[in-house]
């Protein structure tokens, strides 16, 4: 289990959990971020955590990609 942070680019994962507080928490998964869903990170640019989730491309922070296990 690693950060979304570190997982290859191009490559599928599967989300096994999503930590942080309950707001940071409800924000990921409205925005599909999701135990047992799938996210593949598609590039990133400063900092910045460019992502396929759910057939959309989500920008999201690294401190909210870093809550994000795979």
């Amino acid at each position: 289990m690693i950060p979304l942070t570190l997982a290859d680019i191009g490559e599928e994962n599967t989300i096994i959990k999503v930590g942080g507080n309950s707001d940071i928490k409800q924000h990921l998964n409205d925005l599909g971020f999701v135990a047992g869903g799938r996210v593949t990170v598609i590039n990133t640019i400063s900092g910045n955590v460019i992502v396929s989730v759910k057939d959309s491309r989500i920008a999201i922070s690294k401190e909210m990609a870093q809550k994000i296990m795979v």
